[in-house]
């Protein structure tokens, strides 16, 4: 059976992209957090992650600290995501540029 068009430039990017990215959990994290983070995915990202605990950096104290009230919600969509619980916990800061 024949295509009725061309596949989307997405599915060779996003195979791109999984030969390109590290094998850290950060770079998974990172890959997946437009996704899972709803109305942050504009104003934060994650910058760092030691021992579980996911470091984010926002725009501004108060987009941080709506970050930190939701958090539960974010690492919960987060490890459903990267199927297991590698992420303990969210600390969000106001450092981004």
């Amino acid at each position: 059976m024949r295509r009725q068009g061309p596949r989307p430039v997405s599915f060779a990017l996003d195979a791109l992209a999984d030969t390109l990215e590290p094998p850290t959990l950060l770079a998974r994290v990172q890959r997946l957090w437009p996704s899972v983070s709803g109305r942050f995915a504009g104003v934060s990202e994650p910058i760092r992650e030691h021992r579980g605990v996911l470091t984010v950096a926002c725009d501004s104290a108060p987009w941080a600290s709506e970050l930190d009230l939701m958090s539960e919600m974010v690492v919960a969509q987060l490890n459903a995501r990267l199927g297991g619980s590698e992420i303990r916990r969210l600390k969000a800061q106001a450092t981004r540029t």
